[in-house]
């Protein structure tokens, strides 16, 4: 890739110039910052101001900014409550920090997927659903009710139950009817869809629960689950489940909730079938663990629930209309359509005391359009939106909001967004400043970096060479700053000269997931194919919808890797298997005596290498562990060393250091190698094989997904914004990694937006012209010079101006 560059100085040339001068009441000042890699760093930053801060991934921005600024500000508004309501909420310890002056009340807008609550959908998390319930219960036709027979959250309720009234002086009790009127669909309970249960799934009918019968997963026999079960009372857990009678069959798979008691202790007991709705099906299925999602998908069916068809809502609350359209209809509706709706309701606004209700929701839905995601419908489930999506909902809240002199804290704001929507994106954070807010984001788009009044760069790599401030003042200081963020701020990748010839296609004709409009197109192989278009144009629906699926697919797609702090980059990838067989053989024991969560872990933590001590309401304390060092593991399992290494020292080694130690010489283990090979070549040279994953950066995680799907078997490669996360300078390592690929005979298909991405690739597909119901239609389909050449959409005039940069 070929770039164009500013003559820099050297890092230790870099002055730091204020955009402004400040006293202290203007500054939040930071001193002696060492949370994770950071070392001892101390910086002033302007308040109602626009800050960014840059630097690679890994290099301790979201350290300092989230793990430092944000979790202080969080924990301090969590101490001015009474410790009985502190004993509530999530303990959060003091950042390792030794001064922190200045900082204001700080609200998080993060890449945080919303929520794996299957019954929380756009309009139930932004609340505008709220606004729209109340619309409908004051005008809407026939009249039935309050807001909440809108709401298919709540059910109907019915109940008799017996009060104490005062009548002169003698207190009486009166038998009295309560009711509840809710808008839940009585049939799917508002979910939406119903699920039919294979119970081959649920237990094996020839034996008895004491003999293993239940098959689902954290029912065991051995713990809480087996005591309740049985202990019950409700049939003989001696008996094979194929000799119940009907009762006793009813009361294993549907008894609601009872109280019992089991050898003088009282527990609830809940029937299988209640307790798995309870336990898996509130959630989203995309958010759950891998075993438990595979016994769902094969134990449980779901359909359309008949009776709402899908709308969640009773029939009384689907009956009623404002004009031709009911609330239903209104929900399904893309936000963009719905807010002309609103706008159009003239008779409603004559209704006294409805015409600011009218207001609210057209601001809300305005927001939507104006954040760039007027192609949602509020009935979209929350949990499958993007991160970048959900970041941009939860900014829906904030816009309107009357509170200034906050601090807002921004996480890559502009993943997945078109180079159209930044600038929409930029005027929003600078609107959020010129209310008086101090506005702080974490960023590499330079069209973001462009913008800010001060801006932090952190380095000058990552990890442990990482952690300083190397930068700090405004932008055109960095651009002259020498730090890696200001030699790289005006790169621009040219288009190729050459570009590779496609060895075949895949095919795909008549597609129509979601938004896409019987969408036929040939998607070249054998080439480095970038899919584009606007957020929401339908790029997603057609590679996840049409290729993703087929066989010999490999995907990367952006869903977030799980992992407590136990798990680190060696046991994600699988490093840790031939390395701790690798220990094994070497000194004639067993492979598990490696593994700080089998027998080799330190019996004082439990292999955690911290011991953590709960102060009940205060936060909780931990501390390393004495025994072991913070090494996690036994002393006896230290002693066994392979290449002169013991365990805890081969899991502090950064992957560069790794590979070479198993490449070569006593240490020398091949499938290790491989793997750290993989770990290199996406850019996490410098990541420390055992560093737990919570630690670890949104970038940082999506390329160790990257480099374990490096390992799978498949002749199409399906990366979906590889770049989030990246650096300016690590670009060109994730060009020349795809370009392996390529030229190793795969086909590779990327969904980006990265004008670099686009420059370098070999063929362009751009969906649009728009996005929902505007876009879902192949615009164009060339090599990007070509659509340099016509810059006839949206894409091809920011990737022809792009281009152009390149050429001054």
């Amino acid at each position: 890739m070929s770039t164009k560059k500013t003559p820099s100085k050297t890092p230790r040339q870099a002055t730091a110039t204020a955009p402004h001068r400040a006293d202290s009441h203007d500054l939040i000042r930071v001193q002696g910052a060492r949370e994770n890699n950071l070392k001892d760093v101390s910086v002033d930053l302007p308040k109602r101001r626009l800050t960014v801060f840059t630097g690679v991934s890994g290099s301790g921005k979201s350290s300092l900014v989230f793990d430092t600024l944000a979790a202080e500000s969080q924990r301090l508004i969590n101490e001015t409550y009474s410790a009985f309501v502190q004993g509530f909420m999530p303990t959060l310890a003091r950042p390792e920090v030794d001064v922190l002056e200045g900082i204001t009340t700080a609200i998080i807008v993060d890449q945080e997927r919303m929520g794996a609550n299957a019954r929380s959908t756009v309009g139930t998390v932004t609340d505008v659903n709220a606004l729209l319930r109340i619309l409908f219960s004051r005008v809407g036709k026939p009249h039935i009710g309050p807001p909440s027979a809108f709401a298919f959250n709540v059910p109907s309720v019915q109940a008799t139950g017996v009060i104490t009234v005062d009548k002169g002086g003698a207190s009486q009790a009166v038998k009295q009817t309560f009711s509840r009127t809710g808008g839940m669909c009585p049939r799917c309970e508002g979910m939406g869809s119903v699920s039919d249960f294979d119970l081959t799934q649920l237990f094996d009918a020839s034996k008895s629960l004491n003999e293993g019968a239940i098959t689902i997963p954290g029912y065991s026999m051995e713990g809480w689950s087996g005591r309740i079960f049985r202990g019950c009372g409700f049939f003989d857990p001696d008996k094979p489940i194929a000799k119940f009678t009907k009762r006793e069959l009813h009361d294993l798979l549907h008894k609601e909730a009872t109280k019992i008691k089991v050898a003088g202790i009282n527990l609830t007991y809940l029937g299988l079938i209640p307790g798995i709705q309870k336990s898996f099906l509130g959630k989203d299925v995309d958010a759950m663990q891998p075993h438990i999602r595979a016994f769902v998908e094969r134990a449980i069916t779901f359909q359309t629930c008949p009776d709402c068809h899908g709308t969640r809502l009773s029939e009384a609350a689907r009956s009623v209309r404002i004009g031709k359209l009911g609330i239903a209809e209104a929900c399904a509706m893309q936000i963009s359509d719905l807010a002309d709706w609103v706008r159009s309701l003239k008779t409603a606004k004559e209704a006294p005391g409805v015409a600011p209700l009218l207001q609210s929701l057209q601001q809300a839905l305005d927001a939507f359009t104006e954040i760039g995601l007027g192609y949602l419908s509020l009935e979209r489930p929350s949990g499958t939106l993007s991160g970048g999506e959900a970041q941009r909902v939860k900014m829906i809240r904030h816009l309107g909001s009357a509170l200034t002199d906050v601090t807002y804290v921004f996480d890559e704001p502009t993943v997945g967004l078109h180079p159209h929507d930044i600038q929409r994106m930029n005027e929003l954070l600078l609107r959020l400043r010129d209310k008086g807010n101090t506005v702080l984001v974490v960023e590499h788009k330079p069209e973001v970096i462009a913008i800010a009044d001060h801006v932090v760069d952190l380095g000058p790599r990552a990890g442990s060479a990482g952690g300083e401030v190397v930068y700090q003042g405004d932008v055109t200081g960095l651009r002259t700053s020498g730090t890696l963020t200001g030699r790289h701020l005006d790169d621009r990748a040219a288009l190729k000269a050459r570009v590779r010839q496609p060895t075949g296609a895949l095919k795909v004709r008549g597609a129509s997931t979601h938004n896409l409009q019987q969408v036929s197109v040939d998607i070249p192989l054998g080439v480095l194919c970038v899919v584009t278009g606007v957020a929401g144009s339908g790029k997603s629906s057609l590679i996840h919808g049409s290729v993703a699926a087929q066989h010999g697919v490999v995907t990367v797609d952006q869903a977030t890797i799980r992992g407590s702090r136990r798990s680190n980059p060696a046991t994600y990838t699988g490093l840790l298997d031939p390395i701790r067989n690798a220990f094994a053989k070497a000194n004639g024991v067993k492979p598990a005596l490696f593994s700080a969560n089998s027998e080799g872990a330190c019996p004082t933590c439990n292999g955690a290498g911290l011991i953590f001590t709960d102060l009940g309401p205060m936060a909780t304390v931990s501390t390393v562990c004495e025994d072991c060092g913070g090494k996690r593991f036994q002393a006896a399992v230290l002693e066994y060393q392979l290449g002169g290494r013991d365990i805890s020292e081969v899991l502090a080694m950064p992957v560069t250091a790794a590979r070479e130690f198993f490449g070569q010489g006593a240490a020398k283990t091949p499938a290790a190698h491989a793997i750290l090979e993989r770990l290199a070549d996406v850019g996490l040279g410098y990541l420390s094989l055992g560093q737990p994953l919570t630690t670890l950066s949104g970038g940082e995680r999506q390329r160790l997904k990257l480099a374990t799907h490096l390992a799978e078997k498949g002749g199409i490669y399906v990366l979906d914004e590889p770049t989030t996360g990246l650096h300016l300078a690590d670009v060109q390592q994730l060009l020349a990694l795809l370009d392996r690929l390529v030229d190793a005979g795969k086909a590779v298909i990327v969904i980006e937006h990265h004008q670099a991405v686009m420059a370098h690739a070999d063929w362009i597909i751009d969906l649009g012209p728009g996005a929902g119901h505007e876009g879902g239609r192949v615009v164009f389909e060339g090599t990007p010079a070509a659509l340099v050449k016509q810059p006839s959409t949206l894409t091809g005039r920011h990737l022809a101006d792009y281009v152009r940069a390149a050429g001054r």
